[in-house]
């Protein structure tokens, strides 16, 4: 069972994206909700078609940004929205798979285009409670 969760921070002109997880996997799964929640609404998106990622990185904070900025290719080269994660995290490297369907700006109400996740604000770490917390912001 999943107590994972995701907010979209305030930023500028930017947004920030947090996910948090009982593991870094899940804090990194939920980050990637938050960051299609800058998009659209996450529970619009059905889970359709599933797709393949794969992203390596010297440390933690640059694995997320390799992560989000992987799935914001997915996004933009197969005009998808993704609205479920599974990722596993082995060391630097990650394998995920992230389900989702075409977009359609009739069903997803479209809010915002983003151009990349970036290293401000950039953290990856666990809080006193024992829960994961991944986040940056992305540029919009």
């Amino acid at each position: 069972m999943s107590i994972g969760s995701w907010e979209l921070i305030p930023h500028g002109a930017d947004v920030g994206v947090r996910g948090i997880g009982r593991s870094k996997a899940e804090a990194f799964e939920q980050a990637a909700v938050a960051l299609t929640a800058v998009i659209t609404d996450p529970i619009t998106v059905t889970a359709k078609e599933c797709i393949d990622v794969a992203c390596e990185a010297p440390d933690d904070e640059l694995l997320l940004v390799s992560w989000l900025n992987a799935l914001i290719y997915e996004m933009a080269t197969r005009r998808m929205l993704f609205g479920h994660f599974q990722v596993h995290i082995d060391g630097r490297k990650l394998k995920a798979q992230a389900w989702g369907e075409a977009m359609d700006a009739k069903k997803h109400e479209l809010a915002i285009e983003i151009k990349g996740a970036t290293c401000t604000e950039l953290s990856v770490r666990q809080n006193q409670s024992g829960n994961w917390l991944a986040q940056c912001v992305v540029d919009v």
